[in-house]
């Protein structure tokens, strides 16, 4: 029967959960063709040549936006790799006795700060109540962060990229494909690599 007591004309359709749609965002793209049924299989009303349910198709459409995220990242990370940016020096000693490169843990995650010019760290020091204060900085290749400053960190560390400014400020977590391997928290993680 229809919402309005009237009869359904084939079959009905189960709403499909959101949660087996966030399950196949995690799967590769192969593993998601080879888990789908096949039209020779899905034989719901006994019909071989019966169109994808609904869901699939828009699977594919999230697929595809996810796929072109990825490439816009993969973007902006090459292009932080081969920006100089400013990160100001901390309170704490680093290595070799100097300051330290100017950090915040969140969630267990530490993360290096560093801004893009000297007028996204004075907004970050007046969003601080700190804009008086005289801020040391080196700047530093990002790619020298990343590969050279993260894992002398010693624990879980990200680069935060502009953190005073919102959406707009961009964060680069200490995972696969943007920090070395070795350091990256999901290394190992059901991929199929040695931890």
């Amino acid at each position: 029967m229809s919402e309005h007591g009237g009869a359904v004309d084939g079959p009905q359709r189960i709403p499909r959960s959101r949660i087996a749609d966030y399950a196949e965002m995690t799967m590769s793209p192969t593993a998601r063709k080879a888990q789908a049924p096949s039209g020779e299989h899905d034989v719901e009303d006994g019909r071989p040549d019966e169109q994808p349910p609904v869901h699939i198709q828009e699977s594919d459409r999230e697929d595809a936006g996810a796929e072109t995220r990825r490439r816009e990242f993969a973007a902006l990370l090459g292009d932080f790799r081969r920006t100089p940016v400013l990160v100001p020096l901390g309170d704490g000693p680093g290595p070799e006795g100097e300051r330290g490169l100017l950090t915040e843990d969140l969630s267990g995650v530490r993360f290096i700060l560093a801004f893009s010019d000297e007028q996204a760290l004075a907004r970050y020091a007046i969003a601080r109540g700190e804009a008086a204060r005289e801020w040391s900085y080196q700047t530093i290749l990002g790619a020298r962060l990343l590969d050279v400053a993260v894992p002398a960190a010693g624990v879980p560390c990200g680069v935060a990229l502009d953190c005073a400014d919102g959406e707009a400020g961009m964060v680069f977590p200490p995972v696969r494909g943007i920090v070395p391997d070795e350091v990256a928290v999901d290394f190992g993680s059901g991929t199929g690599d040695a931890a």
